[in-house]
């Protein structure tokens, strides 16, 4: 009979201990690249093609608004609606250049205004997918030299408008800054010559030059001046061929405002001083194309993309107007807008508003039903038309009871 040594082979006990220390080294170096490790993009299923640019009226009732109010001026610009990737209504009225006769078209590109900032903020946030920065870097981190005031501030305060920097309106001197170009250097250290009007992050408070903060982080986070960042991030892959940044050469309408006799044009624009905040220019076809992508999973994580549409006001953000308060995103904002309308109905609206020079726009989104609604004007003082028709045609798409005027 032979005797085995306990030692033949190795012990089971001793065995078994080195397998599981392996599978703890194992675990904890999955566990440490999924932290070192910038988390990727979703790859969900392409978009389809892009619908046909036509004419297209299966909101009878909306076309009938339009038609009036068309045909009397009282609405210039374009109106585009759809349900998921189908469009349901596409049309324009009125004037690209009045001097010259020559009418929008379908195609005809607008200046966004304030649309714009969801695109500076999706950029942050694709930055932050990639594991270049983070929403809660500090602002001192990417931009120096900078003041003490500004340690407090986080990114995610520009995002949310609770930074507490002065807004560009609130300053002394606006109206020599409205019309005189400025750099992004520029604009970075007029902002750094002012206080704080409040605590980060105790108090909201709209705020353009905290999006022009964010577009100067974007430049020196990628080594690229923001637009072009904008344009290879975004608009390119997407096909958005008729978006861009709005630099006097880029075929925009003109932009009119109701002053003396009658509609007059707009043709200073100066987007310089609103570079990260309202600078861009696109189409209707161009922001339904945004839209779809955006809503539908393909530019960010999951987790950027709840971040951009959660609600970031303090919980003691009092109520608007005696309204229940807008959710405050990041370049974003969510709300019932119907309930300023007459009928109202209450259905939760993710959306933004722009007004600069000459224009008026609205883009909003229904999440229950994956309705999008673009209205773009080329009259500034078309701000209630604008509203109301947006607000039309989305309780027509939804089968509401067709809201008649706005509620006072």
């Amino acid at each position: 009979m032979f005797h085995v040594p306990r030692q033949s082979g190795g012990h089971p006990r001793l065995a078994l201990a080195i397998l599981a220390a392996l599978l703890v080294l194992v675990a904890g170096l999955i566990a440490w690249a999924s932290v070192r490790m910038p988390p990727l993009r979703p790859d969900p299923e392409p978009l389809p093609p892009r619908p046909p640019v036509e004419v297209v009226e299966a909101l009878p009732r909306l076309k009938a608004q339009l038609d009036r109010w068309g045909g009397s001026g009282q609405f210039t610009g374009g109106v585009l609606v759809a349900r998921g990737d189908e469009v349901l209504f596409r049309q324009v009225h009125g004037y690209a250049n009045r001097s010259q006769g020559q009418p929008l078209a379908l195609n005809s590109r607008f200046r966004l205004a304030s649309v714009s900032k969801q695109f500076t903020a999706a950029a942050i946030l694709r930055l932050q997918d990639e594991g270049v920065l983070s929403t809660h870097d500090p602002l001192c981190r990417w931009i120096q030299p900078c003041p003490p005031a500004w340690e407090p501030i986080r990114l995610y305060h520009l995002l949310g408008h609770s930074s507490g920097i002065p807004d560009l309106m609130t300053r002394p001197a606006w109206g020599v800054r409205r019309v005189t170009p400025a750099s992004m250097e520029e604009l970075t250290a007029e902002s750094a010559q002012y206080g704080l009007q409040f605590a980060p992050g105790t108090r909201v408070r709209y705020n353009n030059a905290a999006y022009n903060l964010l577009g100067a982080v974007i430049e020196k986070a990628t080594g690229k001046p923001l637009h072009d960042y904008l344009r290879t991030a975004f608009f390119e892959p997407l096909g958005m061929d008729d978006t861009g940044y709005d630099d006097d050469v880029s075929d925009v309408v003109m932009g009119y405002a109701n002053l003396g006799a009658g509609p007059s044009e707009q043709p200073n624009a100066n987007v310089s001083i609103i570079v990260g905040a309202g600078a861009m220019y696109s189409t209707l076809d161009d922001l339904l194309v945004w839209q779809r992508t955006l809503h539908g999973g393909h530019l960010l994580t999951p987790r950027s993309y709840a971040m951009m549409i959660k609600d970031h006001a303090p919980e003691t953000t009092p109520d608007e107007r005696g309204q229940p308060r807008r959710d405050w995103g990041f370049g974003l904002f969510s709300n019932s807008l119907g309930r300023r309308v007459s009928p109202d109905f209450l259905d939760r609206q993710i959306y933004h508003t722009g007004s600069w020079s000459g224009f008026r726009n609205l883009m909003t989104w229904q999440p229950d039903a994956d309705v999008t609604v673009i209205v773009l004007s080329n009259n500034y003082h078309q701000r209630d038309a604008v509203f109301l028709l947006s607000q039309q045609a989305m309780a027509e798409a939804l089968g509401r009871p067709l809201p008649t005027a706005m509620a006072r």
